[in-house]
């Protein structure tokens, strides 16, 4: 039996909201305060489930998937 934790629970939903459509960094900066118990945010950055793209400042930038972000969204 497999346990999954509340923030691999959250985890899963921030990149199922990434993947709906085009997200900003300010757009996903919003979970770090929204979820002040957890590091989602943090945690998907370190673990390189997300990444910026586009954008000459952090905040103009678009949060895109990378291939093990997709990954963890994939039915097992």
């Amino acid at each position: 039996m497999v346990m999954t934790t509340a923030a691999q629970l959250l985890t899963q939903q921030f990149l199922a909201w990434i993947d709906e459509g085009e997200r900003s960094y300010a757009d996903g900066e919003a979970w770090r305060r929204s979820c002040p118990h957890f590091a989602i945010w943090e945690d998907a950055i370190s673990d390189g489930l997300i990444r910026f793209e586009g954008g000459n400042e952090m905040r103009q930038s678009r949060l895109m998937l990378t291939p093990r972000g997709r990954a963890l969204l994939q039915p097992k």
